[in-house]
């Protein structure tokens, strides 16, 4: 993909604007990443990956774009229009949480149940949810159901353990990190 990137945005390159790509590479964006782009005043642009929790934290402490893509055309159309200064984000995602897969189980009804411990935020049953494989998006989709002890619950906060069902998703495996976001719709006057 990165390649495949890199050729759709020097296709955009103009006389008055160019593109620099400051650094590349696959996995998880790190907070090295972020504090390239804060030397660089960089945007940090992920394709079908995410920032870690320090990485996030860092992006957010120091005010870095992070945009997250998983279609190569929607990329070029938003950096199209960053370089046209017509790009006003009428959504912004505010990452709530993260967990990990400690187990899994199978029910009758052939979903998979998530054994998730909550490292870092909260998961509320409205958040939508990113099943990550080694820093790699693999899943995006929405939570089916969270339950406690075999209770519905709304929320579960970090340094506790819940079951988790993703809508539409069965190849959850031990390992996995999930995280947990909204969008918040943003002022463009702000």
């Amino acid at each position: 993909s990165i390649g495949a990137i890199e050729h759709a945005l020097g296709q955009l390159n103009t006389d008055a604007v160019q593109i620099k790509t400051i650094h590349k590479g696959t996995g998880t964006i790190t907070e090295s990443d972020v504090n390239l782009a804060i030397a660089s005043r960089a945007i940090i642009i992920g394709f079908n990956a995410r920032p870690d929790p320090a990485a996030r934290r860092a992006a957010e402490q120091h005010g870095i774009d992070i945009r997250f893509y998983n279609i190569i055309y929607q990329l070029t159309d938003d950096i199209k229009k960053a370089m046209l200064g017509l790009l006003d984000p009428e959504f912004r995602e505010v990452t709530e949480g993260f967990a990990d897969v400690r187990d899994t189980f199978r029910l009758p009804s052939r979903e998979i149940v998530a054994g998730l411990y909550i490292t870092d935020g909260k998961v509320t049953r409205s958040y939508a949810v990113r099943v990550l494989r080694s820093g790699v998006v693999i899943h995006d989709g929405r939570i089916g159901s969270l339950r406690r002890f075999k209770e519905d619950v709304r929320e579960v906060q970090s340094g506790y353990e819940c079951g988790l069902v993703v809508e539409g998703f069965t190849d959850v495996q031990v390992g996995d990190n999930m995280e947990f976001y909204r969008k918040e719709k943003v002022d463009p006057t702000a």
